[in-house]
C-alpha cells in the first residue's frame, strides 16, 4: 500500500539575530547595501517589520552586525593558514593573510562599504589585527614599527583599500565628456586617467580597487618595511 507523503513545508527555523543578520547578508550579496531595507529584511526572513525589533535595533545595528559577521569570516579563513612568520618568513605570512582576507570581501563586495561607515570597532576587527601584530612580532618588528606599519597600511591591512576618489557609475559617453572637459583644465590627471584600465571585475572591489592595484601597493608597504625591520 502506497504511503501518503506529507506535503507541508518544512517550518521556518526560529527568529533569531544570527538568522536576520544572515538574511542580511544574503540580500547584500544579491542586490548591494543599497537594496537592505528593514522592510526587505522582515519579507526575506518572513516575519513582521516589528519582530525584527526583538533582534536588531535599528539599520545600523543591522550594519554593525553584518559587518562582525564579515570579519569573523575573514578570522576563520586565516586561522586556517598556519604559515610560520619568523625571521624573513614574516612578509609570505603576512601577505597571505591580508590576501586571504580580500578573497573574502570579493565574495562580499558591499562589505568595505559599510566598514568604512563603522564608528565602532568590533571585537572580531580587534581579533583580527591581533593576529596581524602577532605575526609581525614574530617576524622581528618591534611594537613601535608595528605601530607604523598599521598606519602604513590602513584599511588595506584588512583587504581592501580606500578610494582617491569614487567619479560613480557613468554612462560609456558620460565618462567620455568628462574626460574631454577634465583633459583642458586637468590634463596629467587626464593622461593617467585614460591609459588606466582595470579589465577584471572579478578582482575589483570598487572603481580603481582591482587586484593588480591592490597588491602593488601591499607589496610596496611590504617591501619598505622589511628594510625597515632589518635596520632596526
Amino acid at each position: 500500500m502506497a504511503t501518503r507523503t506529507d506535503s507541508r513545508p518544512e517550518p521556518r527555523a526560529p527568529l533569531s539575530r544570527e538568522r536576520v543578520l544572515r538574511a542580511a547578508i544574503r540580500i547584500a550579496d544579491d542586490g548591494g547595501i543599497e537594496a537592505l531595507t528593514m522592510r526587505r529584511l522582515a519579507e526575506e526572513v518572513g516575519a513582521e517589520a516589528m519582530s525584527l525589533y526583538y533582534h536588531v535595533s535599528k539599520k545600523d545595528d543591522v550594519l554593525d552586525g553584518i559587518a562582525d559577521l564579515i570579519v569573523d569570516e575573514i578570522n576563520e579563513a586565516v586561522d586556517a593558514i598556519g604559515l610560520a612568520a619568523r625571521g624573513t618568513a614574516w612578509k609570505r605570512a603576512v601577505r597571505t593573510r591580508i590576501l586571504t582576507a580580500r578573497q573574502v570581501l570579493l565574495r562580499h563586495k558591499w562589505a568595505p562599504q559599510v566598514f568604512e561607515s563603522r564608528s565602532n570597532t568590533g571585537m572580531a576587527v580587534l581579533r583580527y589585527h591581533n593576529g596581524l601584530v602577532g605575526l609581525l612580532r614574530e617576524g622581528g618588528f618591534s611594537y613601535d614599527l608595528i605601530h607604523h606599519a598599521l598606519h602604513a597600511l590602513g584599511s588595506r591591512a584588512l583587504g581592501f583599500s580606500q578610494e582617491l576618489f569614487d567619479p560613480g557609475n557613468q554612462p560609456a559617453e558620460a565618462d567620455a565628456a568628462a574626460m574631454e572637459a577634465m583633459a583642458a583644465e586637468l590634463p596629467y590627471l587626464a593622461g593617467m586617467m585614460a591609459e588606466v584600465a582595470h579589465d577584471d571585475p572579478d578582482s575589483t572591489l570598487g572603481w580603481c580597487d582591482d587586484q593588480t592595484e591592490f597588491e602593488f601597493g601591499l607589496d610596496v608597504i611590504l617591501d619598505g618595511l622589511d628594510r625597515l625591520r632589518a635596520r632596526s
